[in-house]
């Protein structure tokens, strides 16, 4: 820059912090127009950068106008070159100006005399409270040579030297700071000696030390240093991430002590044990851990924050009870999903970071999709998505929409219950007007007749039948039967078996038609709008028929007793219909010339040969198909 305009920057009114990459040699007087303007903008910080070239040789004191500013309060220096004399020149005017901070950011600092930096004495009041060295690079390769009056700064409250090279704690110099709060020492060479070096005592070293960074350095031992701390009276944080930090014996941390950070240390699951129930944040980033421990709220009952990012978890404890945490990171693991049970003992939960983990899209992700307050996600939604299935992979979570009926147990159970109420219910009815009870009964019955078959098979061999004829009637029309039918048929020499005088007391009403079916030649039914009535006919049709398929004979004959249209029959005699269509009838006729062709074809079908024989090969028929049946 070669001109600027005074008053440029003070009509930016607005102004709160600039930063200037411009470079100064021997002309400062621009450099000190531009902060005078700057500090009537009521600007608080200031960075220059690259502010000396490399080669240049300042003779002046450039920063004397510092003294005059009022407003200013941070001053930055970034990627400058600086000999050992404008240090001096610069510190000389901050220490007389109303400057609170000063910055070193990437700097390299060369000592251009032989006696290096000597600071002289004194007597303004400073108000001075925070001194960073953040990357010093020595032009010389050696250490370098500093005589300054550490009572200058014993009103600082923070101060660090990251990235200095440091391997030794200067505590001697230290110790003059009392009001100290805060010290960064990240990014050096300090271990667990060089820190807590044997001829300082650190009780008097940080009296008020608050906040202490080791990060980055080389220390080790956790039971060590947490022993060392307790001599840090009012110690509260301290950050040990990125070191070598290894766990062995018991630890003894301070009761004082709530923050710890040991994130980037290979440490595994066991590392819970070894730190304090004291302990509020917790920062565990990517020291080795699969699972987080059930019982977080017994090992740490204050535990507010819990950092567990870049690490192996595969999934949040359902039973995780922590009523007072109130952060949870679990971002950069191996969850699949997340859920409700799984935060339910989080009742405190404000804050859940869960991005870039390989989530599954099911069913399993619904409630957290669908049904998590996403306030408390901060990543959320461009760091969730699908892992699987791989139709879904590589989609956003938010754009995955499972449907409320797939994945909700009891909206399922609550479709699904009236659903198969209604179609049991449905079935109910069709069982009922289907006569689905006297089917079942039926069957019941048939599961009956084909064990009594196989029983009995052996037995059939060497019986004959005992009647010509079995006859399965309603009890209406009983007197036809007894009047016309059955002294008719033995008066002609036939044997007859009726139920009211054949069957054997005390037998099961059952049993005594199935003896009666097998023991007779034929089984003759008397058909009658009071037949199709009697549940008992029914039965015997049933017993009847069967027999008759089971040894393929002819052995039903019906009487029409009176007119029944096969359409008119009851469902449940379907098959009677078929068989009425099927088969020839013998229909009662009402003309008395007619009763005797009746009765005559009637005999002709009972007396088809001798008894005996007939009835013999009949049995051994019988007898045949039961062994086929039992086979």
């Amino acid at each position: 820059m070669q001109k600027y305009e005074t008053g440029s920057f003070a009509q930016l009114s607005s102004l709160e912090e600039v930063s200037l990459r411009v470079t100064f040699c021997h002309n400062f007087d621009i450099f000190k127009a531009m902060l005078m303007d700057l500090d009537q903008t009521h600007t608080r910080r200031i960075r220059f950068i690259k502010l000396f070239p490399d080669q240049c040789t300042v003779t002046s004191d450039p920063f004397e106008i510092l003294e005059e500013l009022h407003v200013l309060s941070n001053f930055t220096i970034v990627d400058t070159l600086i000999n050992s004399t404008v240090m001096v020149k610069l510190l000389q005017n901050i220490w007389k100006s109303s400057f609170e901070e000063l910055e070193f950011l990437n700097i390299t600092y060369n000592e251009d005399t032989s006696y290096g930096f000597q600071f002289p004495s004194q007597n303004h009041t400073l108000s001075l409270r925070a001194i960073v060295f953040n990357g010093v690079n020595h032009y010389q390769y050696r250490y370098p040579t500093i005589n300054m009056s550490m009572d200058l700064i014993s009103q600082l409250t923070y101060m660090k030297f990251s990235g200095t090279g440091m391997n030794i704690l200067p505590c001697n110099l230290i110790s003059v700071i009392p009001s100290l709060q805060i010290l960064d020492l990240s990014n050096n060479l300090l271990d667990d000696t060089g820190f807590w070096w044997y001829l300082c005592s650190y009780a008097r070293v940080f009296p008020s030390l608050r906040q202490l960074s080791l990060s980055n350095n080389r220390f080790s031992d956790l039971a060590y240093i947490s022993k060392r701390t307790n001599e840090m009276k009012v110690l509260m944080s301290l950050d040990l991430s990125f070191n070598s930090i290894r766990i062995g014996d018991p630890c003894s941390w301070p009761s004082h002590l709530t923050e710890l950070n040991l994130s980037h240390n290979n440490l595994g699951d066991d590392v819970f044990h070894y730190l304090s129930p004291h302990f509020q944040k917790i920062d565990l980033s990517k020291t080795g851990i699969s699972v987080i421990p059930q019982d977080v709220h017994s090992l740490f009952p204050r535990l507010t924050h819990l950092v567990l990012s870049f690490n192996s978890i595969q999934l949040i404890p359902s039973d995780l009870h922590a009523p007072v945490l109130r952060t949870l990171f679990v971002d950069q693991n191996a969850i699949t999903s997340i859920e409700q049970a799984a935060l339910q003992g989080l009742s405190s939960l404000r804050t859940l970071k869960a991005g870039n983990n390989p989530f599954v899209c099911d069913c399993d992700s619904f409630w957290f999709v669908s049904m998590l307050n996403k306030d408390v996600l901060p990543d959320w939604p461009l760091d969730y998505t699908c892992s699987s299935p791989p139709s879904l992979a590589g989609k956003y979570l938010d754009s995955y929409k499972p449907g409320k009926l797939s994945c909700l147990p009891g909206l399922q159970a609550a479709v699904a219950l009236p659903v198969t109420a209604a179609i049991i219910a449905a079935l109910a009815i069709i069982f009922y007007v289907c006569d689905g009870v006297w089917y079942t009964k039926m069957l019941w019955v048939w599961i009956r007749v084909k064990r009594r078959s196989a029983k009995q098979a052996g037995k059939l061999m060497n019986n004959t039948f005992h009647y010509h004829a079995f006859i399965s009637y309603s009890q209406h029309d009983c007197t036809w039967v007894s009047t016309e039918l059955v002294p008719t048929m033995e008066g002609a020499g036939l044997s007859i078996c009726i139920h009211e005088r054949d069957f054997v007391p005390g037998q099961w009403i059952v049993d005594n038609i199935i003896s009666s079916v097998e023991s007779s030649y034929k089984t003759i039914f008397i058909l009658s709008e009071h037949f199709v009535q009697s549940e008992w006919c029914n039965y015997e049709l049933f017993f009847a028929q069967h027999r008759a398929i089971s040894v393929n004979d002819d052995s039903l004959v019906f009487i029409l007793l009176e007119p029944i249209p096969p359409d008119s029959l009851p469902k449940k005699f379907l098959r009677l219909r078929t068989l009425l269509r099927q088969k020839t009838y013998l229909e009662w006729p009402k003309d008395e010339t007619k009763k005797k062709v009746f009765w005559s074809s009637l005999r002709s079908i009972l007396q088809t040969a001798d008894k005996s024989m007939v009835l013999k090969e009949v049995a051994f028929d019988i007898a045949d198909n039961a062994l086929l049946l039992n086979a």
